[in-house]
Protein backbone atom coordinates (compact mmCIF):
# COMPACT_ATOMS: atom_id res chain seq x y z
CA UNK A 1 0.00 0.00 0.00
CA UNK A 2 1.32 3.23 -1.12
CA UNK A 3 0.24 6.70 0.67
CA UNK A 4 -1.08 9.38 -2.20
CA UNK A 5 2.58 11.04 -2.08
CA UNK A 6 4.62 7.92 -2.62
CA UNK A 7 2.41 7.06 -5.67
CA UNK A 8 2.71 10.34 -7.00
CA UNK A 9 6.44 10.25 -6.73
CA UNK A 10 6.50 7.02 -8.39
CA UNK A 11 4.62 8.13 -10.71
CA UNK A 12 6.54 11.18 -11.88
CA UNK A 13 9.54 9.17 -11.33
CA UNK A 14 8.48 6.51 -13.92
CA UNK A 15 6.82 8.69 -16.86
CA UNK A 16 10.48 11.21 -16.94
CA UNK A 17 12.41 8.15 -17.00
CA UNK A 18 9.81 6.74 -20.07
CA UNK A 19 9.99 10.29 -21.44
CA UNK A 20 14.03 11.17 -20.90
CA UNK A 21 16.04 8.00 -19.77
CA UNK A 22 17.27 10.38 -16.56
CA UNK A 23 15.70 10.45 -12.89
CA UNK A 24 14.08 13.44 -12.36
CA UNK A 25 16.36 16.19 -9.89
CA UNK A 26 14.63 17.12 -6.05
CA UNK A 27 14.07 20.65 -6.97
CA UNK A 28 11.98 18.52 -10.04
CA UNK A 29 10.12 16.51 -8.17
CA UNK A 30 9.35 18.71 -5.03
CA UNK A 31 7.81 21.02 -7.79
CA UNK A 32 6.26 17.95 -8.90
CA UNK A 33 4.36 17.41 -6.22
CA UNK A 34 4.19 20.36 -4.61
CA UNK A 35 5.90 20.39 -1.58
CA UNK A 36 7.51 22.92 0.48
CA UNK A 37 11.24 21.45 1.26
CA UNK A 38 13.26 18.68 -0.47
CA UNK A 39 13.49 16.52 2.74
CA UNK A 40 9.79 15.60 2.10
CA UNK A 41 11.45 14.27 -1.19
CA UNK A 42 14.09 12.64 0.74
CA UNK A 43 11.64 10.62 2.94
CA UNK A 44 9.25 9.63 0.32
CA UNK A 45 11.92 8.31 -2.43
CA UNK A 46 13.75 6.29 0.89
CA UNK A 47 10.07 4.94 2.18
CA UNK A 48 9.29 3.70 -1.95
CA UNK A 49 13.38 2.31 -1.88
CA UNK A 50 12.47 0.08 1.43
CA UNK A 51 9.31 -0.84 -0.08
CA UNK A 52 11.18 -2.34 -3.49
CA UNK A 53 9.21 0.33 -5.78
CA UNK A 54 12.55 1.47 -6.70
CA UNK A 55 16.44 1.46 -6.18
CA UNK A 56 19.24 4.10 -5.95
CA UNK A 57 21.46 3.36 -8.40
CA UNK A 58 25.43 3.48 -7.28
CA UNK A 59 28.01 5.61 -8.13
CA UNK A 60 25.79 7.70 -10.10
CA UNK A 61 24.03 11.47 -9.28
CA UNK A 62 20.26 11.24 -9.31
CA UNK A 63 20.03 7.69 -10.88
CA UNK A 64 17.32 6.26 -9.86
CA UNK A 65 15.88 2.67 -11.15
CA UNK A 66 11.86 1.87 -11.14
CA UNK A 67 12.01 -1.88 -10.04
CA UNK A 68 8.02 -2.33 -9.92
CA UNK A 69 4.44 -0.93 -9.83
CA UNK A 70 2.21 -1.74 -8.02
CA UNK A 71 -0.80 -3.49 -8.75
CA UNK A 72 -3.45 -1.05 -7.97
CA UNK A 73 -1.98 2.03 -9.73
CA UNK A 74 -5.25 3.14 -11.13
CA UNK A 75 -7.28 2.71 -8.44
CA UNK A 76 -5.06 3.78 -5.96
CA UNK A 77 -4.79 7.53 -7.45
CA UNK A 78 -8.79 7.88 -6.63
CA UNK A 79 -8.77 6.35 -3.02
CA UNK A 80 -8.41 9.01 -0.48
CA UNK A 81 -5.71 8.92 1.20
CA UNK A 82 -6.70 8.71 5.14
CA UNK A 83 -4.67 8.92 8.45
CA UNK A 84 -4.06 5.77 10.32
CA UNK A 85 -5.35 4.32 12.88
CA UNK A 86 -4.16 1.29 13.80
CA UNK A 87 -2.17 3.34 14.85
CA UNK A 88 -5.21 4.11 16.62
CA UNK A 89 -5.98 0.88 17.50
CA UNK A 90 -9.16 -0.64 19.44
CA UNK A 91 -9.92 1.61 22.40
CA UNK A 92 -11.49 -1.18 24.93
CA UNK A 93 -10.77 -4.80 25.44
CA UNK A 94 -14.23 -6.12 23.97
CA UNK A 95 -12.49 -4.97 20.40
CA UNK A 96 -8.71 -5.53 21.36
CA UNK A 97 -8.73 -8.94 23.41
CA UNK A 98 -10.50 -11.68 23.86
CA UNK A 99 -10.27 -14.86 25.54
CA UNK A 100 -9.10 -17.84 23.29
CA UNK A 101 -9.94 -21.77 23.09
CA UNK A 102 -6.54 -22.25 25.54
CA UNK A 103 -6.76 -20.70 28.93
CA UNK A 104 -3.16 -19.40 28.21
CA UNK A 105 -3.94 -17.40 25.57
CA UNK A 106 -5.80 -14.59 24.64
CA UNK A 107 -7.13 -13.50 20.90
CA UNK A 108 -6.15 -10.35 19.61
CA UNK A 109 -7.07 -8.11 16.38
CA UNK A 110 -4.32 -7.79 14.05
CA UNK A 111 -4.94 -4.02 12.91
CA UNK A 112 -3.16 -4.01 9.47
CA UNK A 113 0.33 -3.84 8.27
CA UNK A 114 3.30 -1.31 10.06
CA UNK A 115 7.25 -0.56 8.74
CA UNK A 116 10.20 -1.71 10.22
CA UNK A 117 11.71 1.19 9.55
CA UNK A 118 10.43 4.23 6.76
CA UNK A 119 6.55 4.97 7.74
CA UNK A 120 3.78 2.84 5.83
CA UNK A 121 0.37 4.18 6.03
CA UNK A 122 -1.38 1.31 8.69
CA UNK A 123 -5.09 0.59 8.17
CA UNK A 124 -7.82 1.50 10.74
CA UNK A 125 -10.33 -1.92 9.99
CA UNK A 126 -9.55 -5.60 11.69
CA UNK A 127 -7.99 -7.75 9.11
CA UNK A 128 -7.26 -10.35 11.28
CA UNK A 129 -7.54 -12.12 15.09
CA UNK A 130 -4.10 -14.10 16.38
CA UNK A 131 -4.01 -16.15 19.31
CA UNK A 132 -1.11 -14.63 21.36
CA UNK A 133 0.43 -16.42 24.82
CA UNK A 134 -1.28 -14.28 28.04
CA UNK A 135 2.73 -14.09 29.85
CA UNK A 136 3.27 -11.64 26.67
CA UNK A 137 0.41 -9.52 27.51
CA UNK A 138 0.72 -6.50 29.96
CA UNK A 139 -1.96 -4.15 31.34
CA UNK A 140 -4.35 -2.58 29.59
CA UNK A 141 -5.40 -3.05 26.04
CA UNK A 142 -3.16 -4.83 23.29
CA UNK A 143 -3.50 -5.01 19.41
CA UNK A 144 -1.20 -6.69 16.53
CA UNK A 145 0.24 -5.28 12.91
CA UNK A 146 2.05 -7.02 10.67
CA UNK A 147 6.05 -5.84 10.22
CA UNK A 148 7.24 -5.26 6.78
CA UNK A 149 10.50 -4.59 6.16
CA UNK A 150 14.46 -5.37 7.58
CA UNK A 151 15.28 -2.22 9.36
CA UNK A 152 14.83 -3.79 12.56
CA UNK A 153 16.21 -7.02 11.99
CA UNK A 154 19.11 -5.94 14.61
CA UNK A 155 16.96 -6.26 17.20
CA UNK A 156 14.76 -9.37 16.52
CA UNK A 157 12.03 -8.26 14.39
CA UNK A 158 11.93 -9.32 10.83
CA UNK A 159 9.72 -8.85 7.56
CA UNK A 160 6.61 -10.46 8.19
CA UNK A 161 6.67 -11.18 11.79
CA UNK A 162 3.78 -9.76 14.00
CA UNK A 163 4.05 -7.22 16.19
CA UNK A 164 1.86 -7.29 19.58
CA UNK A 165 1.47 -4.03 20.56
CA UNK A 166 0.46 -2.50 24.16
CA UNK A 167 -1.63 0.67 23.41
CA UNK A 168 -0.77 3.77 24.59
CA UNK A 169 0.66 7.19 24.39
CA UNK A 170 3.50 7.33 26.59
CA UNK A 171 6.71 4.77 26.18
CA UNK A 172 10.12 4.94 28.27
CA UNK A 173 13.24 6.41 26.56
CA UNK A 174 14.36 3.23 24.68
CA UNK A 175 11.77 1.16 24.22
CA UNK A 176 10.57 -0.20 20.34
CA UNK A 177 6.89 1.80 19.81
CA UNK A 178 4.55 2.00 17.12
CA UNK A 179 5.41 6.12 16.10
CA UNK A 180 2.51 8.27 14.58
CA UNK A 181 4.50 10.39 12.27
CA UNK A 182 3.31 13.87 11.37
CA UNK A 183 -0.26 12.99 11.80
CA UNK A 184 -0.31 10.45 8.92
CA UNK A 185 1.93 7.46 8.45
CA UNK A 186 2.96 4.66 11.70
CA UNK A 187 6.52 3.12 11.92
CA UNK A 188 8.04 0.70 14.37
CA UNK A 189 11.04 2.46 15.32
CA UNK A 190 13.21 2.56 18.69
CA UNK A 191 12.26 6.02 20.56
CA UNK A 192 15.13 8.41 21.57
CA UNK A 193 14.28 11.74 23.25
CA UNK A 194 17.00 14.42 22.47
CA UNK A 195 16.28 17.37 24.26
CA UNK A 196 13.10 18.68 22.27
CA UNK A 197 13.30 16.53 19.72
CA UNK A 198 12.60 13.01 19.44
CA UNK A 199 14.57 10.64 17.30
CA UNK A 200 13.40 7.45 15.67
CA UNK A 201 16.12 4.49 15.19
CA UNK A 202 16.19 2.30 12.88
CA UNK A 203 17.77 -1.10 13.80
CA UNK A 204 19.88 -1.78 11.24
CA UNK A 205 23.09 -0.17 9.70
CA UNK A 206 22.05 0.80 6.38
CA UNK A 207 18.88 2.93 7.24
CA UNK A 208 19.45 6.04 9.09
CA UNK A 209 17.82 7.35 12.34
CA UNK A 210 15.03 10.37 11.83
CA UNK A 211 14.45 13.25 14.05
CA UNK A 212 11.46 14.85 14.40
CA UNK A 213 10.54 18.22 16.60
CA UNK A 214 8.05 16.61 19.52
CA UNK A 215 4.80 17.90 18.36
CA UNK A 216 5.37 16.14 14.93
CA UNK A 217 5.86 12.22 16.47
CA UNK A 218 2.99 10.74 18.86
CA UNK A 219 3.00 7.28 20.28
CA UNK A 220 0.51 4.78 19.80
CA UNK A 221 1.74 1.68 21.77
CA UNK A 222 4.71 -0.04 22.65
CA UNK A 223 6.28 -3.20 21.67
CA UNK A 224 5.43 -6.53 23.89
CA UNK A 225 5.96 -9.21 21.90
CA UNK A 226 6.64 -11.22 18.46
CA UNK A 227 4.72 -13.85 16.57
CA UNK A 228 6.30 -15.93 13.52
CA UNK A 229 5.50 -18.56 11.53
CA UNK A 230 8.11 -20.93 10.36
Amino acid sequence: MLTKKQYELLLFINERLKETGVSPSFDEMKEALNLKSKSGIHRLITALEERGFIKRLAHRARALEVVKLPDTMASSMSAPSRAPTAANAPQNSSHSAHAANDDNAVTVSVMGRIAAGTPIEALQEEVNKISVPIEMMRSGDHYALEVHGDSMIDAGIFDGDTAVIQSGATAENGEIIVALVEGHEATLKRLRRKGEMIALEAANPAYETRIFRADQVRVQGRLVGLMRKY
